[in-house]
């Protein structure tokens, strides 16, 4: 019965993910948790600035006991007072309606940076789901060299043995074996480390399923923004809006107050007014600050610099980005032009080899034309692969430079 659970649990234990469920993974990460949360509260932080414009509606009430009682000051022994009121701003220069776009441009930014987040985390598992696979088509071209010096480590042994090989020539395979192992060793390391960077970004156990590739964007010459672009155009946006908050403080300010009073005092002294009695009071007001030692000035130049800055923070990062969507077309256009002649070197190292093996075994050239025919014949392989694989992280840079989702363009 045992046998038969580890059977069916197994396809659990092997299962290893592809590209797309590795970026579904990594953005979800803690991360991103983290800043959609730090959203979330930007957004209750505008509902709550827009609460405080509507109407405020208070209500008090005092009950007290005097161990005198003040007829002149109409104190009595005992008393009970209550209030209601009703605040409303009905003008503050424009303040309101300012601070309201600050706050939608804020949240606009938030989201766009979320968004960019996201797409730098994906770009970044795109580049080690690639890397890995090229590590990993080095290390199998490198387990095959392996595997024909260990033969040939065994042939020219038996010849040594025998007398009619000489030791420099075993001690070169030998040698050449020895490297190669550890070089093995190297690029298992950092396909480990590889994997520990994917489970850092993901959270959890990963092991790579190969196959995956991603589909080239349409429209190559008209990129849109980029994520972290568009946030910086929504920050400019707060900045200028903040200007015109500050600069608001120079208009007055209107509010609107209706206050009902209810009074139930209690005197010892007969010739005192006993009872209930209330009273209402509605008023207008304006408060206007007509001088505060340039205060107000030295407000809104500040926010007015705050903003001129992120604008030329905004441009600059803007053409940047543009520099950086030409240079990944180039990039590409060159990684595909990688492809072709690797193919040829592949058939040339082959050919070569098939050749020259062919010749070392029969005794007609020496072990170092072998080695070296070995080595290029294998790194040609190689390379290959990773110019393939190169050219997959090729166009997720010129989908992320596009302003566009690399998780949507995954296959």
């Amino acid at each position: 019965m045992k046998k038969i659970y580890f059977i069916f649990l197994l396809p659990l234990f092997l299962h290893s993910q592809t590209l797309d469920e590795l970026v579904d993974l990594s953005i979800q990460n803690q991360l991103i948790k983290a800043s959609q949360q730090n959203l979330e509260a930007l957004k209750e932080d505008y509902k709550s600035i827009k609460s405080g414009y509507l109407p405020k509606i208070n209500v008090g009430t005092t009950y007290y006991i005097n161990d005198k009682e003040y007829t002149a000051q109409q104190i009595a022994k005992k008393g009970l007072t209550a209030y209601g009121s009703v605040d409303f701003i009905l003008y503050d220069g424009g303040k309101r309606g300012d601070t309201f776009d600050i706050y939608k441009s804020s949240i606009k930014s938030g989201e766009s940076s979320l968004e960019a987040l996201k797409n730098n985390i994906s770009l970044t598992v795109v580049n080690h789901y690639y890397n890995f696979l090229s590590l990993d088509a080095n290390k199998d071209a490198k387990q095959k060299e392996i595997e024909q010096l260990v033969a040939q480590k065994n042939r020219i042994e038996r010849f040594y043995e025998a007398g009619t090989a000489t030791e420099d020539e075993y001690q070169k395979i030998v040698s050449r074996l020895e490297a190669s192992n550890v070089e093995l060793q190297e690029l298992e390391l950092e396909l480990v480390t590889i994997l520990h960077n994917l489970e850092y970004l993901t959270g959890q156990t990963v092991t790579i399923s190969s196959g995956s590739t991603i589909k080239e964007i349409e429209n190559k010459e008209e990129p849109n923004e980029r994520f972290d672009i568009q946030a910086l155009l929504f920050d400019t946006q707060a900045k200028a809006y903040e200007t015109k908050a500050a600069k608001s403080d120079y208009l007055p300010t209107i509010t609107l107050n209706n206050t009902f009073n209810y009074y139930d005092k209690d005197y010892d002294d007969e010739n005192m007014r006993n009872g209930i009695y209330h009273q209402n009071v509605a008023s207008a007001n304006l408060n206007w600050n007509i001088f505060s030692f340039g205060e107000t000035r030295f407000k809104s130049q500040s926010k007015q610099k705050e903003y001129l800055a992120s604008k030329s923070n905004y441009d600059y990062e803007k053409n940047k980005a543009l520099v950086d969507f030409k240079l990944a077309l180039k990039a590409y256009n060159i990684a595909k032009a990688k492809i072709s002649s690797s193919e040829a070197s592949v058939k040339a190292a082959q050919s070569a080899y098939e050749v020259i093996k062919s010749k070392f075994e029969n005794g007609l050239i020496d072990n170092v034309a072998f080695l070296q025919s070995l080595t290029e014949k294998y790194n040609a392989i190689s390379l290959h692969k990773k110019a393939l694989n190169d050219l997959e992280i090729k166009k997720a840079a010129i989908i992320y430079h596009s302003g566009e989702k690399i998780k949507e363009y995954i296959k």
